[in-house]
């Protein structure tokens, strides 16, 4: 395999300050589960900056709410999964997404006398008990890591570091690699160090490829491991050809291929020897459920089948 590509852009460029740290929490956390039966899932989610000097104030941004992400983090927990969630700063994570713009305030009250306290207001039980007994059987179950990045740098330096963690389980893992990570970026020693100014006239930047970490990630990193992309189209009849021709290239499991305006209740699982749609029905759609509960549903059934 050719390896030139990758390799280069990890001596290229400096690792996130706090690398080492976040590697360490990682593969504690792994040590914790490798001893038992649970099936783990790294879950990536949100979108990667790109920025355009050492001392950022300017970038460019891939952007992704972290939706998808931070949905299927809860339905893998649901499922049994141990967790790993790498996720853009600000982006929304498991259980919090629930309280969106500063909603979780709209569902508290101050309680008065001696003891001055809080209480979650009485119309809101039924939506806030559900979610915080969820998040609490995990948090003290200890089965979910929140581990945040910014950059696309940052981004592929702790998915390494992840996948060496992962290594150890075997078919016992699943990368659900849902982040929008940039195609594009600029190497840090083409980059100024401060600001760039606007006296110098029009701006002109030369944007070097992304290596892409799935062929090193599917091939050395995570070999055995059950491995799912995404592929998000605005043109729905390149869909299944632009998955394809990724299934050839990295030899993955899954890509999930999405269309930009049906991906909340359509989306497809794509092999190399077929393809099967997953919809929500219209009484689903009505009740309000999220087309991540039945795509980690499916891809559980399938990652069970892989180790078997």
């Amino acid at each position: 395999m050719e390896s030139k590509e990758w390799e280069t852009f990890f001596a290229k460029n400096q690792p996130p300050v706090d690398v080492e740290k976040k590697r360490q929490r990682i593969e504690e956390f792994c040590a914790q589960h490798l001893g038992s039966a649970e099936r783990i899932v790294l879950v990536t989610s949100g979108g990667t900056s790109v920025p355009l000097e050492h001392n950022t104030v300017r970038f460019i941004d891939n952007f992704s709410a972290g939706t998808r992400g931070s949905s299927s983090a809860e339905y893998f927990l649901a499922a049994g999964y141990a967790v790993i969630f790498l996720y853009r700063t600000n982006s929304l994570k498991p259980f919090v997404r629930h309280f969106k713009d500063g909603g979780l305030l709209d569902q508290l009250e101050p309680t008065e006398g001696e003891s001055p306290g809080i209480r979650v207001r009485s119309e809101a039980v039924s939506q806030v008990l559900p979610v915080l007994r969820a998040f609490r059987a995990a948090k003290d179950g200890g089965r979910l890591l929140n581990v945040p990045f910014t950059t696309l740098v940052d981004y592929l330096f702790l998915l390494r570091s992840a996948s060496a963690s992962l290594a150890a389980f075997g078919r016992r893992a699943l990368l659900y690699l849902a982040a929008a990570v940039s195609d594009f970026y600029i190497p840090g020693e083409e980059m100024p160090e401060h600001k760039i100014h606007s006296d110098g006239g029009p701006l002109q930047l030369h944007l070097q490829l992304v290596p892409k970490m799935l062929r090193p990630l599917v091939w050395l990193w995570v070999p055995e491991a059950f491995v799912v992309s995404f592929k998000l189209e605005t043109d729905s009849d390149i869909l299944l050809e632009k998955s394809r021709k990724a299934l050839t290239n990295y030899k993955h499991k899954l890509v999930i291929a999405n269309e930009l305006h049906s991906r909340k209740h359509h989306v497809l699982f794509v092999t190399q020897e077929s393809h099967e749609a997953v919809d929500l029905s219209p009484a689903q759609l009505a009740v309000g459920t999220e087309i991540e509960e039945l795509i980690v549903e499916k891809l559980s059934r399938q990652h069970a089948l892989h180790m078997a």
